[in-house]
This record gives structure tokens, C-alpha cells and sequence, in this order.
């Protein structure tokens, strides 16, 4: 007796992306109209889930390149342009066969997938960390110095020490490990990928914590960068406590002497 397309419907809603080639193999004979759409549906699926092990692959290009270093770190920041907040670095070591899927520059994911490739990151990583450089030392050295400073952070938390560093796209001074800087890292590397991932829900976490604290700025939905709502609350306010003063001054008046 054949299946009710309901029940086929929840079968495709809920199995695994390495089982739709089967699901496919066992409805593509079915003539019924709704299963028919079902099993295009699946094929999109499969399609897409096909795709993304190819890019998996691209973007272990430069892991399988540095392959004999035993731990390969991959290294990014987020929060170099916001007007409020730390900038964050992440740093991640993983597995040699990791085969996470969905890993990429944390910008060109939804905050939900996001989530889920963190809590998958942490759980599967050799080693992870981060770095966290605050507003008030961003003023007094400059982002890009607080940068490196975030990043060094990151490294000296990490136990086992990485053999070698995949940066996107910076040298960070006074580090001793090897290191290779590769423009658009984060979308070119699965370990870099990993890190801004890890970097970039690190401080939006931080920053919907702030927002409890100072909701006028709007930070849970903003996260410090520089929104209408975020600016016309910085010149009607003022800067809060998270601001960086050096970035800020095109919106504030300064004070009177």
C-alpha cells in the first residue's frame, strides 16, 4: 500500500541531506502529482547539498597545502567599522577531517546558521578561543593595532599552540608563528571560515547583552555599527560607555571647554 503524500512529505521534511539520493530512488517511480513535486523538490535538495560538498572541498585548498603542520589555525576579527563595542577575534583549530558544511565568511550567513555553526565549531574544534579588545583601548592605540592586540589574545589562549596561522588577510605583528595571509580568507578557508564565525556570534551575543543594559541605541538589532535609529540616538543622547570616541566624532558635538 503506498504511502499517503502527507506522510511522504514529512519523510522528505525530516531526513538527512546524504539521504535524499535514496528518498529520490524510492518515490521517483510514483506517477501522484504532489509526489512528483515532492521528489523535485528533493532533487533541488540534492543539488544544493551536492554543491556545497564541492565548495567544502575548494576551501580546504589551503588545509590539505599546509597539511604536515600537525595544527592549522585559522584566524579572523569582526567589529573593525562599528561605532559602539569590542572588536572580537576568533581563533580555531580543527580537526584534519572536519567536514562541517555551511562554513563561511560569518557575513554571508543568516544569523540562525550562524548559531548553528558555532555550536557545531566548539563541539567538534581541536581547540578554539577569542580575543576581545575594548572601546576605550581601540581610541587610545587605533582599530587596526587593537586588531592584532585581539588577535594575539586569541592565539595565546589556545592550547595545543597552532604549528602554522591562516589569516585573513593580515600579518599580526609579534607573533612568532608562522603565518600566511590569504585576501578573503574567510571565504577561502575553512579554518578562517570557522573562526569568523566563532568572532562574529561572540560579539553579537555581547552586543544584545549591552542592548539589555542601554536599549536607546538599539545594539541587539544594530550591533554598534551605524544605523539611522544608532545615530540619531548617539545625537540625541550622547555616546554611551561602549562608544569609541575616535569614531564617533562626525556625530557628537563636542563638549563645551
Amino acid at each position: 500500500m503506498s504511502k499517503k503524500i502527507g506522510e511522504i512529505k514529512e519523510e522528505l521534511a525530516n531526513i538527512q541531506e546524504h539521504e535524499l539520493s535514496e528518498f529520490i530512488n524510492n518515490y521517483m517511480s510514483d506517477e501522484r502529482s504532489g509526489v512528483i513535486k515532492l521528489v523535485e523538490r528533493a532533487s533541488k535538495k540534492l543539488q544544493a547539498y551536492e554543491a556545497e560538498l564541492e565548495r567544502l572541498e575548494m576551501i580546504k585548498k589551503f588545509e590539505r597545502q599546509y597539511n604536515d603542520c600537525e595544527f592549522i589555525c585559522g584566524i579572523d576579527e569582526v567589529g573593525r567599522g562599528p561605532l559602539a563595542g569590542p572588536v572580537v577575534a576568533g581563533a580555531v583549530i580543527l580537526p584534519k577531517d572536519c567536514n562541517i558544511l555551511y562554513i563561511n565568511d560569518s557575513k554571508k550567513l543568516s544569523e540562525k546558521k550562524r548559531e548553528l555553526l558555532y555550536d557545531q565549531i566548539i563541539k567538534e574544534a581541536v581547540a578554539w578561543s577569542t580575543g576581545l579588545v575594548s572601546p576605550a583601548r581601540i581610541d587610545e592605540i587605533n582599530i587596526l593595532q587593537a586588531t592584532y592586540e585581539a588577535m594575539r589574545q586569541a592565539l595565546c589562549k589556545l592550547s595545543p599552540q597552532p604549528d602554522i596561522l591562516l589569516n585573513d588577510a593580515v600579518t599580526i605583528p609579534q607573533v612568532k608563528i608562522p603565518q600566511v595571509p590569504i585576501i578573503k580568507g574567510d571565504a577561502k578557508s575553512i579554518s578562517i571560515g570557522a573562526a569568523s564565525i566563532v568572532a562574529k556570534v561572540t560579539r553579537d551575543r555581547l552586543m544584545v547583552e549591552y542592548d539589555k543594559i542601554m536599549p536607546e541605541y538599539d545594539f541587539a538589532s544594530n550591533k554598534g555599527y551605524g544605523s539611522a535609529k544608532h545615530i540619531q540616538a548617539l545625537k540625541d543622547i550622547g555616546p554611551s560607555p561602549i562608544h569609541r570616541a575616535t569614531f564617533i566624532k562626525n556625530f557628537v558635538l563636542p563638549k563645551d571647554k
